[in-house]
């Protein structure tokens, strides 16, 4: 609910509680950042949850080209047989590629009873169900075997026997060969539900021994900016609206993969899709890198994003480091990495991204070493992280590209452990080199988020690569035995909000904070936190509570913090301030309450030295619409209980603005002018 355009006067925000008065100086604070942009909110992506493949991945086929691993073995998984037809995994002395070695055969059985054309095939269900619209579907698939025919690739109901649009695909099949078969469908109409199925079939007449021979199989729906290979637009949009300005990817374990043999390796996800081998993720599924490198450069070019490369660091998920004297290869891969990405197109590796169609260099200000390696399952990588492997991708790093900001995979207070951890860990922390920062990964309850507000006013630089209130207050450790809540929940959400307060109010050595992970399919999930939820059905994409309060910061940026004074400590009211540059230096002040004890709302009195009396400001205010601290947004009954009330303020005689805030709610005044 939106309450908009109107102006309270200062006797609507008379109560018992005395006003806490807020000067913001007109001079002193700092500059955010060190390479020109605002203070940054962002997302880590990696493939959990089904968030990439089957997520904000647009591709519609489930288990497309039998890609296959040690932990995940081949199979017609996600496939029926149509007409009777038998399905069954080849791995053909000619497959379509090194990297796609099974394909599947459709062959005609004595089952195969007579229809009306005779014809036999597969459907595919897709990820739990594919959205259909009267919308132009692009479609691709590969055959080997001679037919001499047509193929009628269709889309069509799970639940009645429906075809929404179907279309013939001229064979050009031969015995010897693969052949690529590409096609346009455009349905009749749309599909009342997500409970459908893509389907190709053939008369097996016009084969030579009524078989042929299929492999990657791929369906697209219209994409975010209408990129070929690329990303799911209600999803993209959800993100895109909250304003970020920073990606970090791939992200968490999935860099790291299981094995030293498996990480998730850049130069596989390059190039056309037959020649992409597909990864053995680590959240319990094959992922088909089909969202590769470029298509995560792409997704941040088209947002305007900042971006934070993690570069594999020699150890895996098993606790498998890799020993010094193997290590040089893998530095020169993460050379070879950023120069993929921001090398001129007559360089090694910039030349091959030209290939690929972006001949100007990506911007890439950021390269992370690694991913949580200070985490205590890996006794032998924290070793090695602290005593080589982190020094030499640094020096290496630095001496080529000395512009980029090298950051460890580790925060000043790691290792960490259960609860809020400050200042350096001087026994077992990493000793950083001149020029490092940090990251640090708060997964906390809010009530911890809260106290770890000054958690950064004398510290060297971090970045905050991932952070989400995820137990609720109280949760008996050890918590991570047990099950996280249901979805971000709205006191989580407050104490996320007075966390990321602390952090910009810090922004001359905190760059950015990401939220993480992003992305959550209700089918298939491991970690149920996250910004936004969704299914195969759009209407069921929800942006949780927290979206709200990342967007509301993320809209009204500072690039210059101003020192502030008060009659008041912080708690329960928290705050920062500062100016944007960007808009002629409009002032921006941001709050959040969080404990108070006084169940009336808390008066608020903001004077932005040498404003002038009349000066106009719109305050933005969320909150909780039902009253339940742990009530979240529903996407299963469409619940949202976010209430974002806009009201103008005006400046009054001594040139101050005032309101009042009730407990649990997250607010921003923005000027939108100058001094």
């Amino acid at each position: 609910m939106i309450v908009s355009g109107q102006v309270f006067a200062l006797s609507t925000f008379v109560t018992s509680t005395a006003a806490i008065n807020i000067l913001v100086h007109s001079s002193g604070g700092n500059i955010t950042g060190k390479f020109g942009h605002s203070y940054g909110y962002g997302f880590l992506h990696e493939d959990i949850n089904n968030s990439g493949d089957g997520g904000i991945y647009a591709e519609l086929i489930q288990n497309r080209a039998f890609q296959h691993s040690t932990e995940f073995p081949v199979s017609t998984a996600h496939y029926f047989p149509i007409n009777g037809a038998n399905l069954s995994i080849q791995f053909l002395d000619e497959p379509l590629s090194k990297a796609l070695p099974a394909s599947m055969r459709v062959a005609r059985t004595g089952n195969s009873s007579p229809s009306t054309t005779g014809e036999i095939g597969f459907k595919n269900e897709g990820y739990w169900g594919m959205d259909i619209r009267k919308q132009k579907y692009m479609g691709s698939f590969w055959v080997k075997g001679a037919y001499n025919g047509s193929f009628t690739a269709s889309l069509q109901s799970d639940l009645v026997y429906e075809v929404f649009g179907s279309v013939q695909v001229h064979s050009r099949a031969v015995d010897d060969q693969w052949t690529e078969h590409e096609f346009e469908l455009v349905p009749e109409k749309d599909a009342p539900t997500s409970n459908n199925s893509f389907a190709i079939t053939f008369d097996p007449k016009g084969t030579k021994n009524g078989s042929l021979d299929f492999n990657l199989i791929s369906l697209f729906p219209p994409t975010y900016k209408g990129r070929k290979n690329g990303l799911r637009i209600d999803i993209a949009e959800a993100l895109a609206d909250m304003n970020p300005r920073f990606l970090r990817f791939p992200g968490g374990n999935m860099l790291e993969g299981l094995t030293n043999d498996t990480y998730w390796d850049w130069k596989d996800t390059l190039g056309p899709l037959k020649d992409r081998p597909g990864f053995q993720g680590v959240w319990g599924y094959q992922q088909t890198h089909g969202l590769g490198l470029m298509e995560y450069l792409e997704w941040a070019e088209d947002m305007n994003l900042q971006i934070v490369i993690g570069v594999w660091a020699g150890l895996a998920l098993n606790g498998d480091a890799t020993p010094k004297e193997n290590l040089q290869p893998f530095i020169e891969d993460a050379l070879d990495e950023i120069e993929f990405i921001r090398g001129p197109p007559n360089s090694t590796w910039g030349s091959r991204r030209a290939e690929l169609g972006h001949p100007e260099p990506f911007e890439l200000n950021y390269v992370e070493i690694g991913n949580e390696d200070w985490l205590a399952g890996y006794p032998g990588g924290w070793q090695s992280y602290r005593q080589y492997r982190f020094r030499m991708f640094f020096d290496a790093i630095t001496a080529a590209y000395p512009d980029i900001q090298v950051i460890a995979s580790a925060a000043t207070s790691d290792p960490a452990s259960e609860g809020r951890t400050t200042g350096p860990n001087t026994k077992e922390g990493l000793s950083f080199p001149s020029g490092a920062i940090g990251d640090y990964h708060p997964y906390r309850e809010p009530d911890e988020l809260v106290y770890e507000f000054d958690r950064f006013d004398n510290e060297i630089g971090h970045i905050v690569g991932e952070m989400a209130a995820t137990h609720v207050n109280g949760a008996i450790p050890p918590r991570w035995e047990g099950p996280l809540y249901k979805y971000p929940w709205w006191i989580g959400a407050v104490g996320e909000a007075i966390s990321l307060i602390g952090y910009e109010r810090n922004s001359d050595r905190i760059p950015v904070a990401f939220y993480a992970p992003v992305l959550k399919n209700e089918n298939r999930f491991q970690w149920p936190i996250t910004l936004i939820q969704f299914t195969a059905d759009p209407k069921m994409t929800t942006r949780a509570v927290t979206w709200f309060c990342w967007s509301l910061f993320a809209h009204h940026p500072i690039s210059h913090t101003l020192p502030t004074t008060s009659n008041s400590s912080y708690n329960p009211l928290y705050w920062t301030a500062g100016k944007d540059q960007a808009r002629n230096g409009a002032l921006v002040w941001k709050g959040a309450v969080y404990n108070s004890t006084d169940s009336s709302p808390i008066p608020v009195s903001i004077e932005f030295q040498g404003i002038k009396p009349g000066t106009k400001a719109s305050l933005t205010m969320l909150t909780n619409s039902v009253g339940d601290p742990y009530a979240y947004n529903d996407p299963f009954t469409g619940l949202n209980i976010v209430n974002t009330t806009i009201i103008e303020v005006i400046a009054g005689m001594n040139g101050t603005f005032e309101f009042s805030l009730p407990e649990l709610s997250v607010a921003v005044l923005d000027t939108d002018a100058s001094l």
